[in-house]
């Protein structure tokens, strides 16, 4: 519980800019199985509250699991499955990412899935820059044709070199947790330090890719890399 308390004030900060996309809080669902449950009073103007989010609050409000391992296990993805969705929203894709008008925005996940049915969930009916989001799952590199977010499991750590390096030129943001994540390539690695995650984020890896990154999202990281960021 005290890990997703010390992350909500966290991603409750990281609302996208106003830009074509309305405004969203954090994925926190207003209705829990059993329960009703208001937008937080902060909340400002929101168009709505993503589903899947309510996996979430059962959570806060139900207590961890049986195994205590097991159950902050279950926290932990739950939040980093959450922190993907927002990155989405602060990020810029060239026009050739997207090939046709009604190309999808993807969400992968490489390797083992650590996120189970949150991720889907907390996507399931959302746009993001009018582009519907939808979750792919990859074993092998060859199988990815269309990627904008591409989460690299910890499974992968043996050949993360030899998949960053083949995905060099490509406009797929990749995310993972694995150690050095960022400093061997990647662009976003979630960090989790006494239960908060907070991102690191390669802006010279990112813009290579030729991905605009938000200023807000990138205050809010440990940047590394060249300085020169996109404006």
């Amino acid at each position: 519980m005290e890990f997703l308390k010390n992350n909500q004030s966290r991603l409750s900060s990281l609302r996208p800019p106003l830009e074509p996309v309305a405004e969203r809080a954090v994925a926190w669902s207003p209705v829990a199985p059993g329960r009703r449950i208001s937008p937080p009073a902060n909340a400002g103007n929101i168009s709505g509250w993503p589903r899947g989010g309510w996996l979430i609050l059962l959570v806060i409000f139900l207590g961890p699991f049986s195994a205590p391992l097991r159950g902050q296990a279950f926290k932990e993805y739950d939040l980093k499955a959450a922190f993907l969705y927002h990155l989405a929203q602060f990020v810029e894709w060239p026009p050739e990412a997207f090939p046709e008008t009604e190309t999808p925005l993807v969400i992968g996940v490489l390797g083992q899935d650590p996120f189970g049915k949150a991720l889907d969930e907390i996507v399931q009916n959302e746009v993001v820059r009018n582009r519907k989001l939808v979750v792919h799952r990859f074993r092998q590199l060859d199988e990815i044709r269309i990627c904008h977010v591409l989460f690299i499991s910890q499974s992968e750590e043996g050949r993360l070199d030899q998949i960053l390096s083949n995905l060099k030129g490509r406009n797929i943001l990749t995310v993972g947790d694995t150690e050095g994540f960022a400093r061997r390539g990647g662009i976003v690695r979630f960090l989790t330090e006494k239960n908060k995650i907070r991102m690191r984020i390669n802006i010279e890896t990112a813009n290579a890719a030729n991905l605009t990154i938000s200023s807000k999202l990138l205050r809010a990281s440990e940047v590394i890399g060249s300085k020169e960021t996109k404006p």
